[in-house]
């Protein structure tokens, strides 16, 4: 991410995204807070959504 607007960018299509009910990007952490329905998406589904947003993205531990 380059600045708030990547933010912004990701936030609104993952909330375009069946199955997300809500997300979270803190710029300045580089971090993207989901809350997601397990039965219609998954982690590694959420992941590539960020992914073809152009940005990159990987899981927590």
């Amino acid at each position: 991410m380059h600045c708030a607007s990547c933010a912004m960018n990701i936030d609104g299509e993952l909330e375009d995204t069946d199955g997300i009910k809500n997300a979270n990007t803190n710029y300045a952490r580089a971090v993207t807070e989901v809350e997601f329905d397990p039965e219609k998406i998954t982690p590694q589904q959420i992941v590539q959504v960020i992914k073809n947003t152009g940005y990159q993205a990987s899981l927590l531990d």
